[in-house]
Parts: C-alpha cells; structure tokens; sequence
C-alpha cells in the first residue's frame, strides 16, 4: 500500500510516523512553544531527525472548547513554516480546515491535507481535487467548541464508519484518486472515553474500508482518564494505544513524542519479523 502524496509516495506497507507541529498559542498540550515560525521549523527538523515520516503542521487548535481562529491569521501562522520546509526529506502536511489555507498550504509546499472536518467545508473538496496532494479524513461529532456535549451514540463505531465510507465516496466522485486518501476516526473529538476504547479494540471495522488508516491518542485527555495522568506524564499511556492500534494495521500514528514513538515501533516491527 502506498500513498500519493503530491508525487511523492509514501510506502504505508509499515507504520509511518506523523509528527505534531503546532504553529499556535493554544493547543492542548504544546501551544505557545512553536508559535515563532523559527521555532516552528526548529521543530519539525527536530521531529524528522527522531524519525518523523511527515510532519503535521497546524495554525488553529481544534481541541475542545477551541476558538476559531481568522483565516488572515492561521495564514500568516502556517504559510511560512511550509515554505521552510519545502525539500526537507519528509511529507509536509498542513493541519487545516478552512479551504483558503489548504490552497494557500499547497501553493506553498504541502503534500497533504489533514481536515477535522473532513473537506466538509464549502469549497474544501474542490480545493483538494484540483490538486494532487494526499488528504485524510477525520471524524468529528459537531464542533470543537461543542463536540464533547453531545457523546451519547451508541454505536459509534458504525457511525464512525460509514461517515468515512460516505465522505471517501463524495472524493471519489470528486475525482480523487483512491491512493491518496487517508482516513482517521477521530479519537477524543466528540467521544467519551468508551467511545473512544469502543473504536481502537474495534479498528478492524474501520480498515475493512480498506483505505489507509491515521489514528492520533498522542497526550490525550483519554490516556488521563485511564491513568490519572496529566498532560505532560501520558508519554507511556501513548505508546501503549498508539502500538495497540498499528497491532490492529494502522498505518499512521499522529504522535507530539516522535523519537520514543520510532523506538517503540522498531522493536516491535523487529520481534513481528522474527521468525
């Protein structure tokens, strides 16, 4: 399996590593410290060096209670940071829902779209078929500011997929290629934490999709509620679903601590070739 990623392709025929660039003062868990565009770059080198097959890079948090952020300012935010990356060895995906970044983001470099909303944004869909980078769709229940109001499906995992199944086949129709898309269920966006372990035991439903699949737990308030730990002590909690998912063929982790991450996935890729 392989994903085209603005000619680019990416052999998914092992987990690949996202690593998280977060160009905003506000996220969850790292906003405020790369909100320079130097600090920025910094840190998406950084996170290619530890092993990082892309980079992730965001202007606008999306965690929950999240206030949107002017299209002028997640521009000025992002925009910059792409064209510092152009030719850095790594997919550079823009972390974007709003259709005027994602075609300002691949005019300035980006491989790949990665939407919250799933190009359900007016105009999105047509900004990602007129070019040929990769996309991943996520699911997402309502709004950021909103989304954990209302966690109250019982059956999200059927949910969850046919949302992807219907947003693949509005691509498809688009006219986007089948191997540039990716998909995520979206972990923690408008699910409760049995929601949450409902969709990773049972991940198997969303790869008989059979398209690529993301998934992103990396520092999450679901990894606190299992084990009582804050933000920044959830590196363990990480590793433990992020390995439990790939054992289940995810093909992408989404992942704030890259370098622990490439160790984890090497010994395990080691002790699953040994015969």
């Amino acid at each position: 399996m392989q994903l085209s990623c603005a000619g680019v392709m990416l052999d998914l025929t092992q987990p690949r590593i996202m690593g998280i660039v977060n160009v905003t003062p506000d996220s969850f868990s790292d906003g405020g410290l790369y909100h320079t565009v130097t600090a920025a770059v910094r840190h998406a080198h950084a996170l290619i060096a530890a092993g990082a097959d892309i980079v992730d890079i965001g202007g606008e948090s999306t965690r929950p209670g999240a206030v949107p952020v002017d299209v002028a300012v997640e521009l000025a935010r992002v925009v910059p940071v792409i064209e510092a990356m152009r030719g850095c060895g790594a997919v550079v995906s823009v972390d974007t829902r709003k259709p005027e970044v994602m075609r300002a983001a691949i005019a300035a470099g980006a491989q790949m779209v990665n939407d919250v909303e799933a190009l359900q944004s007016a105009g999105g869909l047509g900004v990602v078929a007129q070019s040929n980078v990769a996309v991943c769709l996520m699911h997402m229940a309502g709004q950021p500011q909103t989304m954990q109001d209302n966690t109250d499906d019982e059956h999200i995992v059927a949910t969850v997929a046919g949302f992807l199944q219907m947003r693949i086949q509005a691509l498809l129709s688009a006219g986007v290629a089948k191997n540039r898309i990716v998909v995520d269920p979206g972990f923690g966006f408008g699910k409760n934490l049995t929601q949450n372990l409902q969709l990773l035991k049972h991940l198997h439903h969303i790869m008989a999709l059979n398209y690529p699949v993301l998934v992103g737990m990396s520092r999450k308030a679901m990894l606190g509620l299992m084990t009582g730990r804050a933000v920044d002590s959830r590196l363990a909690a990480g590793l433990a679903a992020h390995l439990y998912a790939v054992t289940q063929g995810a093909h992408i982790v989404r992942v704030h601590d890259v370098a622990a991450c490439k160790d984890a996935l090497t010994v395990w890729k080691i002790i699953e070739d040994t015969v």
